[in-house]
């Protein structure tokens, strides 16, 4: 069967009025790099790992400033709690199942202590987030591996990022079909300047779904339960503050989508700025530091942006996804998720 599929956009739906960036991805905020690692094999392994790496740099030194949200807190996020009271983020970010955290956990640290600069570290707060792929994904055999997650870091690469089943979204299931990774990004003309702000997103979650306004009626059940990661990258100039009110925006586009936020989703979203000028330096960090960030009275057109950003990242992850036949494992039994539906652009 014919599983070439189109983003969005292609296929006619442009959510929002922001112009995207070039890539219409999260890399286009510079500097930025995302890996998968994609484990598919035999009948029942559908899984993986996602890295994003904030800059090319070492991350441990120049942290950069980061917010931190929960909409509901069904769900794991190592990690988190340091965001919250330091505001900063020191790792790269990891995305993978519910039951690989820990791995993650050991990849990030392995990658972290292994850099050059690092040789007298004895702290270090990974951050990894997940939802849980175990309706296609055997996910008690302990894949991927610490080695696999890694490699996603490793290898990190700017550029296009592939969507839909791959990386930690091999094995996810969104609305009853099948979810994934999905990406955005917008321009944002703020005070005479133009920001990039990217998205991306691993879609596992329930509800309605609602495609750029419109009711998709060709379900005949609907998941309710189910959770997503949003992470979200920009080089505006943002405190810690402000990228935490930026990070509870990206929940306005995850409800265009028909979200149930049911009792049973994790819903969370990360955000941070990439700036040089508000990195987390060793200089910076040690006294005081005049760090030029943006006021609140001109950062909402950002806010927007992060809605429209989050709701087309969502809707990429379904419209690039293909579809899966793996392995149940509540059920013990094969299971087969049919990607979604949407006109050929040629038919449009």
């Amino acid at each position: 069967m014919d599983q070439k599929r189109h983003r969005i956009r292609e296929l006619g739906f442009a959510p929002g009025h922001f112009a995207p960036g070039p890539l219409n991805a999260i890399t286009d905020v510079d500097g930025l790099r995302v890996g998968h690692v994609t484990c598919h094999e035999g009948e029942r392994t559908r899984t993986g790992a996602t890295a994003i790496l904030p800059h090319g740099g070492n991350l441990f030194q120049d942290k950069v400033p980061a917010g931190f949200a929960v909409f509901n807190g069904f769900g794991k996020f190592a990690g988190s709690t340091q965001i919250v009271e330091l505001g900063e983020i020191e790792t790269p970010i990891v995305l993978t199942n519910t039951l690989a955290v820990g791995r993650g956990i050991e990849a990030i640290i392995s990658h972290t202590l292994a850099q050059p600069g690092n040789e007298k570290v004895v702290s270090i707060n990974a951050v990894v987030g997940e939802t849980n792929d175990s309706r296609l994904n055997d996910i008690r055999a302990a894949r991927p591996r610490v080695d696999e997650i890694r490699l996603a870091i490793d290898t990190a690469t700017s550029g296009p990022v592939e969507e839909g089943a791959v990386g930690a979204g091999t094995g996810t299931v969104a609305f009853s079909l099948k979810g994934g990774m999905g990406t955005s990004s917008r321009l944002v003309p703020v005070g005479g300047e133009t920001y990039r702000l990217g998205v991306l997103v691993q879609s596992n979650y329930g509800g309605r779904l609602v495609v750029a306004g419109r009711d998709y009626a060709a379900l005949s059940e609907h998941d309710k339960d189910g959770s997503i990661v949003i992470v979200l990258a920009t080089d505006a100039p943002l405190c810690p503050r402000n990228l935490e009110r930026l990070a509870r925006r990206c929940f306005g586009g995850l409800a265009r989508t028909g979200a149930a936020l049911s009792n049973g989703s994790g819903d969370y979203a990360l955000a941070f700025s990439t700036a040089e000028a508000v990195r987390r330096t060793p200089e910076r960090r040690k006294g005081v530091s005049a760090i030029p960030t943006l006021g609140n009275d001109a950062v909402s057109p950002l806010f927007e942006a992060a809605i429209e950003a989050t709701e087309e990242a969502i809707l990429n992850s379904l419209a690039m996804a293909t579809t899966t036949t793996g392995f149940n494992a509540a059920t013990g039994k094969s299971s087969t998720v049919d990607a979604i539906s949407l006109p050929h652009p040629s038919h449009r």
